[in-house]
């Protein structure tokens, strides 16, 4: 009898006379088909897998849109529409634009900035569970679809700076050596959207009401960030409140990534012509950035082995 043949035999004696599985398993060297490595060695595996989380994060942007006529374009119209209408509503109706220079580039780098972050929460929250089938088919480290999803909208936001950037340029903010920090910024919000997307698709995939919850709580994560208002002006200036009240609004990791490429793209806001943003903001910002991103990796990593049972 061959050594397989001998272990079955022996794992249904085993089970008849009572001796735990767990050791027979033991001596014949077996482990359980999908086991959580060891952390190294799960980073080690995403990194092999890199090909294929590009890949991945590529044919789904380049499906999500096949199917309507302006295909792609949809990735800057959307954002685009969203600030259209934001506009309506908080500079022109509610007089939001009041005390703040350009307007314009001011709500556009607020929109597209926190719509980065949005969208790839939203879809870390799904990535687990839109992907059961492929989950139990394959084996492979399943933070590589959180990972690409991320991917996805940074692809998209490639396109969508692309745009913002000439839209502030069309609003008299001319390019200058501050611009050199904006990949500096977008590395440390992406660095913070992979830890979150990694949060929030292992929550996803267990609580199966949070993508109803979702859109309530990004909500008012935009109406919190400052993406309509200037959280100095507003609760310092006009609120008159303490400058700590500032400071905390401005621990919110939207709301800190928004403020800093906001320094960068608005010459109101450059440190020359005044504006001293808190170092509150960059605080925040590389903190973020570092405690989201390994937080993220770990707090997923546990629960490896529980992502796609039913």
């Amino acid at each position: 009898m061959s050594q397989p043949e001998s272990a079955v035999a022996d794992a249904q004696a085993g089970g008849r006379s009572g001796e735990p599985l767990a050791k027979l398993a033991e001596r014949y060297g077996l482990r359980r088909a999908i086991a959580r490595p060891r952390f190294p060695v799960y980073v080690r595996q995403l990194l092999e897998r890199r090909h294929f989380i590009l890949t991945y994060a590529t044919s789904r942007n380049v499906s999500k849109y096949s199917n309507s006529a302006l295909g792609q374009l949809w990735q800057v119209l959307t954002p685009l529409l969203n600030a259209a209408i934001y506009f309506l509503m908080f500079g022109i109706i509610l007089g939001g634009n009041k005390n703040i220079t350009n307007y314009p580039a001011f709500l556009l780098t607020g929109m597209f900035i926190f719509t980065y972050t949005q969208r790839t929460v939203t879809a870390g929250a799904k990535s687990i569970s839109g992907n059961l089938s492929l989950i139990r088919a394959l084996h492979f480290p399943r933070a590589s679809l959180p990972l690409a999803y991320t991917i996805q909208e940074l692809q998209q936001l490639a396109i969508s700076m692309g745009v913002l950037l000439s839209l502030v340029v069309i609003t008299k903010e001319p390019p200058n050596w501050f611009w050199l920090m904006i990949p500096i910024v977008l590395l440390l919000q992406t660095m913070f959207n992979v830890g979150a997307g990694l949060v929030i698709a292992r929550l996803g995939s267990s609580m199966r009401d949070l993508n109803q919850l979702l859109p309530f709580i990004t909500r008012t994560w935009l109406y919190a960030s400052g993406v309509f208002f200037s959280i100095q002006d507003k609760v310092v200036g006009s609120a008159g409140l303490p400058q700590w009240v500032a400071n905390v609004m401005y621990l919110n990791p939207a709301a800190s990534y928004i403020e800093w490429m906001r320094d960068i793209l608005i010459q109101s806001h450059h440190p020359e012509n005044g504006h001293n943003p808190p170092l509150m903001v960059l605080v925040s910002c590389v903190s973020w950035a570092v405690f989201a991103l390994g937080f993220g990796f770990w707090y997923f990593w546990r629960a490896e082995e529980r992502y796609g049972r039913g």
